[in-house]
């Protein structure tokens, strides 16, 4: 598995840099699924399961995030080539 091609900012930008795009990226992403789950949780039955899809994806992408900056501190320490 090319762990460049999943995280490849941890490769190409400075520590400080990937750790804030990492950040933003969560940031972003909360921000959509919040918006998208306010406008279709007022829907009985089609709100609850979009709900639970929207935590789902939240959840995956709190780990993307963790994972991000986990890798980006190892590629700053050459820990990982």
């Amino acid at each position: 598995m090319n762990l460049k091609k999943l995280f490849p900012i941890s490769y190409e930008k400075s520590l400080l840099v990937g750790i804030i795009v990492y950040l933003i990226v969560a940031v972003v992403a909360s921000l959509l699924i919040w918006v998208a789950g306010f406008m279709t949780g007022w829907i009985p039955v089609v709100g609850a399961l979009i709900g639970w899809v929207l935590r789902i994806v939240g959840i995956l992408v709190d780990v993307y995030v963790v994972l991000g900056i986990v890798m980006s501190i190892l590629v700053a320490l050459k820990v990982v080539k």
